[in-house]
Formats: C-alpha cells, sequence, structure tokens
C-alpha cells in the first residue's frame, strides 16, 4: 500500500470515529431528554442517566453508521481535491480507482462491523438499556420475553409461562399458569389458545380456549371449552415491556419467525425486518464508494456543497428505505424486496459513480 493510500485512509476512519461516536452520543443524548420527564420524579442518579445514555449509544451508531460513512469518505476525497493532491496523482501516471482500492476494503470491513454491531452487541446494550429503565422508574422485572416465548406474574399471583405470543394478533399459544399455595402447586391451568377480547365498558380480559385445570388439593382433573382469566395484563402493558424486533439478533429474529411459522402465523413485520437487518449494514460499503466518487464528478474540491450534497443523500436514503419497509409491513410488497429495493438501487448508483471516475 502507498504512503498516499494509508494516509488517506487514516485520515478516513480518525474523522469517521469522531464523527459516528458524536452522532451517536448527541441522539443518545436526545434520548435521555426526551424520557427525563419520566425519570425525574424517581429522582435518578447521575450515574443511572450516563448509564441509560451509554446503553443506548450502539444502537444509534448502528442507525447513524452509513450516514457518518458517507460524510467521512466525501470530506477525506474533498479536501485532497481541494488540495490538487487528486490532479497531481493523475499528472504523474497515478490510476484513481486504484488509489482508492483500500478504501473499497475498508468499506466490506465497515460493513461486517455493522452486522457485529447489529448481531451482538446493540440487542445486549438494549436490554441493558430496558432493565435499567425499569430500575429508575421502580419497576420489578414482572415477566421475561425472549423469541415469542414470555413467563410473566399475573395479578393473583400465579406464574404464566405463554410459549408464544404474537403482538400484532394479540394472540397467546400454549399457556401454562401455576397456582402456587404457601409451601407447594395448588393448581395448574394448561390452555392450547388465548385471545384478547377488547370490551366496551373495559379495557378488556383473556379468553382461554381448549382448556384443562388440573387441581391437585381435590385431585382432579376438568377440562373447558373456553375460560376466562383476568389476571394476565392487557396486550398495551406487554408492548411496552417486550422485546422489539429491532432490538434484536439475526439469529433471534430467525428462530422467533420460525416459532411463528410453525404456529401457522406469518408476521410480515418480522420478516421484513429480519431481511433489513441483513440488507441495512450491507449499505455502508456503498456509502464508501458515493463517497469517493461524488468528489471526482465535480471541477471544485466539494466543500461544504458536497457535505450538504451527502446530508441530503443519507436523508433521501433514510426515508425512502423506510418508505420501502412501510410497504412491506403492509403487505403491498414481499419482506425481501421491502428490505432489499432501496439499498441495491443505491448500490447500482454508487458503483456506477465509482466506475465513470476519470483516469
Amino acid at each position: 500500500m502507498l504512503i498516499i493510500q494509508k494516509h488517506y485512509l487514516r485520515e478516513f476512519f480518525k474523522v469517521l470515529t469522531l464523527i459516528a461516536a458524536g452522532l451517536a452520543l448527541i441522539f443518545s443524548l436526545l434520548d435521555l431528554i426526551d424520557k427525563i420527564d419520566d425519570f425525574l420524579p424517581y429522582k435518578p442518579s447521575i450515574k443511572s442517566l450516563m448509564l441509560y445514555v451509554v446503553f443506548n449509544f450502539p444502537r444509534y451508531l448502528l442507525y447513524l453508521f452509513p450516514m457518518a460513512i458517507l460524510l467521512c469518505s466525501l470530506f477525506v476525497i474533498s479536501q485532497a481535491k481541494r488540495r490538487e493532491e487528486i490532479t497531481s496523482i493523475k499528472a504523474a501516471g497515478g490510476r484513481l480507482r486504484t488509489l482508492f482500492m483500500p478504501f473499497l476494503s475498508g468499506g466490506i470491513i465497515l460493513s461486517l462491523f455493522g452486522f457485529i454491531l447489529g448481531e451482538m452487541v446493540v440487542p445486549e446494550f438494549s436490554k441493558r438499556a430496558f432493565e435499567l429503565k425499569s430500575s429508575i422508574m421502580k419497576k420489578g422485572k414482572k415477566f421475561s420475553f425472549k423469541e415469542g416465548t414470555m413467563w410473566l406474574r399475573a395479578a393473583d399471583g400465579s406464574i404464566v409461562k405463554i410459549g408464544l405470543y404474537m403482538p400484532e394478533e394479540k394472540i397467546s399459544k400454549n399457556i401454562s399458569i401455576f397456582k402456587v399455595g404457601p409451601e407447594r402447586l395448588i393448581e395448574r391451568i394448561e390452555a392450547e389458545e388465548a385471545k384478547w377480547i377488547a370490551d366496551k365498558g373495559s379495557d378488556g380480559k383473556w379468553v382461554l380456549e381448549n382448556v384443562t385445570v388440573y387441581d391437585m388439593e381435590q385431585s382432579s382433573i376438568k377440562n373447558y371449552k373456553s375460560l376466562e382469566y383476568p389476571f394476565i395484563g392487557s396486550p398495551s402493558v406487554f408492548a411496552e415491556e417486550i422485546q422489539k424486533p429491532e432490538d434484536m439478533g439475526i439469529k433471534e429474529l430467525l428462530r422467533y419467525t420460525k416459532k411463528l411459522e410453525e404456529a401457522g402465523f406469518r408476521n410480515l413485520k418480522l420478516l421484513v425486518d429480519l431481511n433489513s437487518k441483513i440488507s441495512y449494514p450491507v449499505v455502508n460499503f456503498f456509502m464508501v464508494l458515493l463517497g469517493i466518487s461524488l468528489p471526482m464528478r465535480g471541477k471544485a474540491g466539494g466543500g461544504l456543497a458536497t457535505t450538504a450534497i451527502g446530508i441530503f443523500i443519507s436523508l433521501l436514503y433514510w426515508v425512502s428505505h423506510a418508505m420501502s419497509l412501510s410497504m412491506g409491513y403492509a403487505g403491498i410488497v414481499p419482506p425481501i424486496i421491502a428490505a432489499w429495493f432501496v439499498p441495491l438501487i443505491f448500490a447500482v448508483i454508487a458503483v456506477k459513480f465509482f466506475r465513470k471516475i476519470h483516469e
């Protein structure tokens, strides 16, 4: 690798570290400011608030990484062109695409970093952020949720296991309810399914279907076609507590999706999010291509105008990608197309611009 290539790469990663970390920190602080009214009544410590910012940092870093990569590559190459370094390299017989080859390797590394960040770091830190938020707001851990399986403590003190919970449909599958006395289990309820029935006069209720009740004290077994059980929280309570798809890793989403399909449900949102988990980091590579190609197309060195173009392109990507995902959620387009259409469009444009760099 040439000295000039090492210099550009070093500058690129130096600026990338500053911009990506700075943007992620700003958005993490904005998240804290947004929730500060909820936290203040509980008088949290400064340490707890700072930890909340730290735990949200990887999530925002993942979201903002493509924008930071584009801005940094634009900045480094624009400055090189401003200083007439690119002209000097061309005059000396250098080939520009060869000069930028290390950036392509760097783009691959950044895409891999995005995968690792989204698969390993973000889910773990999001879990810790949720636990910290519950701790600050004095909420005891009433239940756990992982890959659709939920354990919770009902209002009557019973322990409830839901084998598969589907938030979109408000349906629970394979429910086990354990009523425990002072010394032993006194009753166990097994149900194939539970549906949330909304009432006009109240919030609603859960109705168990195909129910078997094992009474340990009376040594009896009773079967019911349906049975009301009002002690489980409403779906609106679950929505605040359960793990969101964006906070899950690819493996976790795959297992959750498979469980839903085995139960006869096809959750479009999960399928779209699963494909997006893979497509989103890939765009990091093509943002590098765009960032080194765009300054080569103008006569000026770029400066603020090129930076503005970079921000515009980043916002355009986010808006168009969000619209595409929404169409996938609604079932207008297949999940794989919803997640991959915009990244592939940007990939084609980036490759085309890179190939048209004048040698």
